[in-house]
């Protein structure tokens, strides 16, 4: 029987996913499940949610609520698999100012949870909180694995693979639904079975390198084909920053357009507002998207309740699949997010968190040699792992100059402030998060 603790895991809908995947896979569905969060309304809801669902589905798991760092080790002693998907500071304050402060400036944002001042903002105040866990867990689970789905995934697993002894992978939900999306969108939904696939890169702009169909022929071309088509008569399409990567760089990518809008210097402009409009770049989306689930969170919860017993189904999250296949010594492909030790992106820095294949068996997680990306894909790649490095040099060495420097060279920023501005809107940022974040000299 393993044991998985869930941090964060007043993150109901994920959590109850999660659990529904294990209830799904005879080798996990006694497993137990510690649930960990500092919420204790939040916590007390998924609490019942899972124990209504697992009910519902056999009883098998066994499932307890650990509330509050005082009982932090508690939930993780013991545990064979750690799920981390919390959110330091949540919408409020914490999201709010990373919005709010630097539209002062002129500087919009669409999700700001991966790159931009907004992830880095993020990944400072959820370093440290990480950095406990893996302090906890190399007490009271050495040789637990930690899943990371919390985002700046880059940020958290490249520190967290570099800077602590914890078996970490990253996992995103976008690789697996990458292609898929892709051919239904283009109309394409013959060549889903039995396709071929290379996704590599890093998280978030991981690049569809090659896909095939089940006899082997290549399908870019047409996919090539039909990305024009769409760009120049579908104004309504929601997609139009990843076809226009297919246009000016060749490839695909794994997320979505609104949060690769703001990953890179061409598409948001504050005096080009036709741009904006042309590309369907939903502005302050995130924020839009957490007013309404939160607004709709209770009614959630209570609807999850009273549909407890309806039938459930593996969904797409890779979670489970990992937990079975070293469990059970299974052999499962994922797309994983891990340090690029050896050069499996041989045009990529080795410090850098990259996401390519991984093989899971029972010795653990794999990662699979790639090799050269093109060479327009890794400049891309390398535009978003400056800023990932120096964010988690500012982390490590408390020095406001590398928070400064990872400002400047991410690729929106820079493109829409001067430097004294940046470092302006730095500082205001830093100190309105306070206390949730460290203090940098």
């Amino acid at each position: 029987m393993a044991k998985i603790t869930f941090m964060g895991a007043g993150s109901t809908i994920f959590s109850r996913r999660v659990l529904c995947d294990c209830l799904c896979s005879d080798a996990l569905k006694d497993s137990e499940f510690a649930l960990y969060d500092i919420d204790p309304k939040r916590l007390s809801e998924v609490e019942a949610v899972l124990k209504a669902t697992n009910e519902a589905h056999g009883g098998c798991a066994t499932i307890n609520a650990f509330l509050g760092v005082a009982n932090r080790k508690s939930a993780l002693s013991g545990a064979d698999f750690v799920i981390n998907a919390i959110q330091v500071g949540g919408y409020d304050p914490c999201t709010i100012i990373d919005f709010e402060i630097p539209k002062k400036y002129g500087l919009r944002q669409t999700i700001a949870d991966t790159l931009g001042i907004g992830g880095i903002m993020r990944a400072l105040r959820t370093i440290p909180v990480m950095e406990d866990f893996a302090r906890d867990m190399a007490e009271v689970c050495p040789n637990a694995w930690l899943l990371n789905y919390t985002n700046p995934m880059s940020m958290l697993t490249g520190y967290m693979l570099r800077y602590t002894p914890m078996h970490t992978i990253g996992l995103c939900h976008s690789v697996q639904v990458c292609s898929e999306h892709l051919l239904k969108d283009l109309g394409m939904e013959d060549s889903l079975p039995g396709r071929k696939e290379l996704i590599a890169g890093i998280n978030h702009m991981g690049w569809l390198l090659e896909i095939k169909d089940k006899n082997g022929n290549d399908l870019y071309p047409e996919i090539r084909r039909r990305t024009l088509k769409k760009l120049d008569n579908d104004p309504e399409c929601k997609d139009l920053v990843r076809y226009d990567y297919i246009r000016r760089f060749g490839y695909y990518c794994t997320e979505s357009s609104e949060h690769n809008a703001e990953y890179n210097p061409f598409y948001i402009k504050k005096n080009y507002s036709e741009l904006i409009e042309r590309y369907n770049i939903p502005l302050d989306e995130y924020p839009r998207r957490c007013i309404s689930q939160i607004e709709k969170w209770d009614g959630e919860c209570a609807k999850m309740i009273e549909n407890a017993s309806e039938p459930i189904k593996r969904s797409h999250e890779y979670a489970s699949r990992i937990i079975e296949s070293i469990i059970t010594n299974t052999p499962y492909e994922i797309g994983g997010n891990v340090l690029n030790t050896g050069h499996l992106i041989t045009n990529l820095p080795e410090d850098a968190c990259v996401e390519v294949p991984c093989l899971v068996n029972s010795h653990g997680i794999h990662p699979c040699h790639v090799g050269r990306l093109p060479v327009q894909c890794a400049a891309m790649n390398m535009t978003n792992i400056n800023v990932q490095l120096l964010t988690i040099e500012a982390a490590v060495t408390g020095k406001k100059e590398h928070i400064y420097q990872a400002a400047m060279l991410d690729p929106h920023t820079g493109s829409e402030l001067d430097i004294d501005t940046i470092v302006k809107m730095v500082d205001d940022l830093i100190d309105a998060h306070g206390n949730w974040l460290p203090k940098y000299h």
